[in-house]
């Protein structure tokens, strides 16, 4: 029989999440073991991480784009029925009344 055990050991033949984070500072010296890391997350005086890291709650991949970018560049469907018109307007050219600004604590 065969068991799979779920958040058991973590591997550590990849590179630390902190590579790809969006709240990471990595200071890279001239020699390989130079290496600082600093995390936006964390308070100010218990922000460096000195250790490989394979999980996060606070991670966030910064090649995914946030949700406040995303809505920058949306397109919105809006109707007009005085002029009885349906279409497209970038959520950039409406004014702040005329958009759904989504809540700050998502971000």
């Amino acid at each position: 029989m065969r068991l799979r055990i779920e958040g058991g050991t973590a591997r550590m033949d990849g590179p630390s999440l902190c590579v790809s984070c969006r709240h990471a500072l990595i200071i890279h010296g001239s020699r390989l073991r130079d290496e600082i890391i600093e995390c936006a997350r964390l308070s100010e005086s218990h922000n460096r991480i000195r250790f490989e890291v394979t999980s996060c709650n606070g991670y966030l991949n910064q090649c995914h784009d946030t949700l406040r970018g995303m809505e920058d560049v949306a397109w919105v469907l809006r109707s007009d029925p005085k002029r009885n018109q349906v279409g497209f307007v970038r959520a950039a050219q409406l004014k702040p009344h005329e958009r759904y600004v989504l809540p700050d604590d998502l971000y």
